[in-house]
């Protein structure tokens, strides 16, 4: 018997297939930094607003460190630097 797929990975699966059917004999590059680049800035919005924009929460749900979070929020201009 065949575990259920998640959701998420089924939505990917169909929108990087047809991404890849419409290159057609184009061959793809950089897919990698593509998907991450597509997947973490909304992914990181949607946490933030459900944890009250409280980083720290924010971290524990998505299982990363705070710093690290903090690091990926400034990296996509989802917050302020301020050193």
């Amino acid at each position: 018997m065949d575990a259920k797929k998640h959701p998420v990975t089924e939505v990917l699966e169909t929108h990087l297939q047809r991404y890849l059917d419409d290159l057609g004999d184009i061959p793809p590059s950089h897919v990698y930094d593509m998907v991450i680049a597509s997947i973490e800035k909304p992914m990181l919005q949607l946490i933030m607003q459900h944890a009250e924009h409280n980083q720290s929460l924010a971290a524990q749900y998505l299982g990363l460190n705070r710093n690290t979070l903090r690091k990926k929020l400034l990296e996509h201009g989802l917050i302020e630097n301020k050193s």
